[in-house]
């Protein structure tokens, strides 16, 4: 990885749990179309890495999940956070050859920060594929960043594609992730005040917050409308991703904060206002297949 921010004592999403329709469906996707490797498998749930140790991604299916209802809070989109621009490159090629075989909507954007490519799952589930520019190129203005949406540049981007996609690079991180919300002064509240990341970006209806100097690594949107409602336990999307505190000390003052603004912090499980469910620890969890 080009940046080190996730190496350094950094506050960051680690894993996502999404539930999905079809579990055989969607490993074939996560497995055999993006090329992460799955190293548990159940009959309801599936656990994928990128190096065969870290779980970045876990897919699950309820007996009774219900459709993915339009316009709720929930998940926009993860981020997979690629280690170089040259394996965005392989990526892009792959995306264009292979994903023709499942109808991919896609999009891509410039943010000065980054460079990205977008599609969703075969449940609707939002994914970029991203890569960073190296931060020293970040344009920084006291503690907010420049970020943009600028058009992709896509032929350059695939002159550096000049070998055959092999699966996710074992580096490959989750980035960050995108949320709808449905009150963006309360979900503000909630990552700012109680979690403790910080605002480096804001537009638009949408809010970008980081730790220590990354551009973002948690971003909220009222683009569902304001009051959107919260979708049910059992909908297809998001279960719940988890956020790494770098030690003990500053994930319990962040539990204490978020106890003060009133929210219920049990066994590490605590739900934003928009009742997106987060996991919060000191170190990677260690999932229990039941």
């Amino acid at each position: 990885m080009e940046n080190k921010f996730f190496e350094n004592p950094t506050i960051h999403v680690a894993d996502i749990t999404v539930q999905v329709a079809d579990l055989q469906r969607s490993v074939a996707f996560y497995q055999d179309f993006l090329g992460f490797q799955v190293i548990e498998k159940t009959t309801h749930k599936v656990m994928l890495s990128a190096d065969g140790e870290k779980v970045l991604i876990t897919l699950e299916q309820r007996e009774e999940v219900i459709a993915k209802q339009r316009r709720t809070t929930g998940l926009y989109h993860v981020a997979i956070l690629l280690p170089t621009r040259k394996d965005l490159a392989l990526f892009l090629k792959h995306l264009l050859q292979a994903g023709r075989a499942y109808k991919l909507q896609l999009g891509a954007a410039d943010h000065l920060v980054s460079e990205s490519l977008y599609f969703s799952d075969p449940d609707g589930n939002g994914i970029e594929v991203a890569a960073d520019r190296l931060s020293r190129k970040w344009n920084w203005s006291g503690e907010s960043v420049q970020m943009s949406t600028d058009p992709l540049d896509a032929d350059g981007l695939l002159e550096s594609a000049t070998a055959e996609w092999t699966g996710m690079p074992e580096k490959t991180l989750i980035g960050h992730i995108h949320l709808y919300v449905n009150d963006l002064t309360k979900a503000r509240e909630f990552y700012i005040e109680g979690l403790g990341f910080q605002e480096v970006t804001a537009f638009h209806g949408a809010s970008f917050l980081s730790d220590n100097g990354y551009h973002h690594h948690i971003a909220i949107n009222t683009w569902n409308g304001e009051g959107a409602p919260i979708p049910d336990s059992n909908e297809i999307g998001l279960k719940f991703f988890t956020i790494v505190y770098p030690v003990k000390e500053t994930l319990d003052k962040a539990k204490h904060r978020l106890e003060a603004l009133g929210y219920l912090v049990d066994e590490g499980m605590v739900k934003d206002p928009a009742g997106n469910q987060i996991f919060l620890t000191d170190s990677v969890k260690e999932e229990m297949f039941t």
